[in-house]
């Protein structure tokens, strides 16, 4: 996004203060003044929306009577079909329920491009010691708090860079930071609550770099509504010269996605190396890397099946397979279930109770369909009876006709009673005594339609309980629309 060359004084109507917190009626205000804007926002299904959408992220030309001309042709079903295939949705030119769905998420205001991507015309500052000065505080959040939130987020940029950041408090910064309100002067207005959450220009002089937040939101340090950590983390990426990515794992993935912890995927510190360099450390900084469903070397933490529907889970990520649809959806586990942590390691679900349990460590949690079950996470000792000298479980599958469920911890398995709520007597066993030729360790399991679906590092072994015999060895994802599968 381009600026004007001259640098624009903005202003916030909250009163700067050198205390950390400000006084409560600009708080008052604020609220007031948020409950008016959602009033009056567009409902979320006028039909007017997926072409505003188009034209404030797309570059969709638009002299009013044209676009009513084009809505089933033309420029705008262009613009769609790149908007869905940037998000790796399907591709059909219409605003589908899918569609929509993701127009509606907070996001940044700077347009969208393609994967890891460099601003148009590749711009990126002379020079790698920059400054940085804050020009107002949110009353959202105390003084210090917002101090340490954009320190982090300077942080992980410098971690992966030659780049270094200081804080100055007087006078023009490289990059200034400032919360602002609707109209604020810089030919880029925002919008209310949700919606545009902040954006930042590019780098060079005047305007140049700097980050404006939407004063409109509600920004936090923690998961609730915007956390400043992560919205500011992704802006500097647009002030440093990256524009956003297609990687749904990447900060730089225009969506507010909030997953726990913020931070640089290897698809941002490729872009930002690209631009500057590698990092000045002596061993190179690496980042976790979006799983891809059609990777031949594609394995998984855990698999379980919900409500009919098969959730593989990996890292960060859940995957599944949709009927008639040829995409797999990829998204944040958080997204699903937000108080679930990440890293899940074995997952399962009784049927009876309508209940997904999923364990880490030696903790578990229970859902019932998207929500998480109160007084949850409990230990795996007092709840199954386990023995202290297991630590973790790998995988985990329950057999409905039967009521008993089977845990797989390194070379040996438990079986449990859902319904006498204990172990059986005479277990562990061994795995492979009872499940002959799945080797010595399971990653992962499920059941359906009678067969029990091993994963072991890219296998996938369909097993006949009744015959205890392998019927089919499969790659671990057979069950998405890849081309040799």
């Amino acid at each position: 996004m381009l600026g004007p060359t001259a640098k624009i004084p903005v202003w916030a109507p909250i009163a700067e203060s050198s205390s950390s917190n400000c006084p409560n009626k600009f708080m008052a205000m604020k609220v007031m003044m948020m409950m008016m804007m959602m009033m009056m926002k567009t409902a979320p299904n006028n039909i007017a929306a997926p072409w505003k959408y188009l034209e404030n992220y797309y570059d969709l030309k638009n002299d009013g009577e044209q676009i009513e001309r084009q809505k089933n042709g033309g420029q705008v079903v262009e613009k769609l079909k790149q908007m869905q295939e940037f998000f790796g949705l399907r591709v059909t030119g219409k605003p589908d329920a899918e569609t929509l769905k993701v127009m509606r998420q907070p996001r940044c205001g700077v347009p969208d491009v393609a994967q890891f991507v460099l601003t148009e015309g590749n711009p990126r500052w002379e020079k790698t010691h920059l400054t940085y000065r804050i020009e107002n505080y949110t009353p959202d959040l105390p003084q210090a708090d917002v101090d340490h939130a954009i320190k982090k987020a300077f942080q992980l940029w410098s971690n992966v860079s030659p780049l270094t950041f200081t804080k100055v408090f007087e006078g023009e910064a490289d990059i200034m930071i400032s919360f602002v309100w609707g109209d604020h002067r810089d030919n880029s207005p925002f919008d209310g609550p949700e919606g545009n959450l902040a954006h930042a220009f590019q780098p060079g002089p005047g305007i140049g770099g700097d980050v404006h937040f939407d004063e409109e939101e509600m920004w936090t340090s923690n998961s609730r509504n915007y956390n400043l950590f992560h919205v500011a983390a992704h802006e500097l990426g647009h002030s440093l010269g990256l524009s956003h990515s297609a990687d749904i794992g990447a900060l730089m993935f225009p969506s507010y996605i909030f997953s726990g912890e913020v931070q640089l995927s290897q698809d941002d510190i490729n872009g930002i190396q690209a631009i500057y360099g590698p990092s000045k450390n002596p061993t190179q900084p690496v980042g976790p890397e979006t799983p891809k469903a059609c990777d031949s070397k594609l394995t998984f933490d855990a698999v379980t099946t919900v409500r009919g529907e098969i959730i593989f889970f990996k890292d960060r990520f859940y995957m599944r397979s949709k009927p008639f649809y040829p995409e797999v959806e990829l998204n944040f586990i958080s997204v699903f279930w937000p108080r679930l942590p990440n890293g899940i390691e074995a997952a399962y679900e009784f049927t009876e109770r309508d209940e997904i349990r999923f364990f880490k460590g030696n903790k578990y949690w229970a859902a019932q369909g998207h929500d998480l079950l109160p007084g949850y996470p409990k230990d795996i000792y007092r709840s199954f009876g386990f023995p202290q000298t297991v630590k973790r479980i790998n995988a985990a599958v329950s057999e409905e006709e039967t009521g008993k469920t089977y845990f797989f911890v390194g070379k040996k398995y438990w079986r449990y009673d859902e319904y006498r709520r204990s172990m059986d007597a005479g277990y562990p066993k061994m795995i492979a005594h009872d499940f002959p030729g799945i080797g010595n360790k399971v990653d992962a399991v499920f059941k359906k339609d009678g067969f029990f679906y091993f994963f072991h590092g890219t296998r996938q072994y369909k097993f006949d309980p009744k015959t205890k015999r392998i019927l089919t060895l499969l790659k671990s994802n057979s069950w998405f629309k890849c081309r040799g599968n």
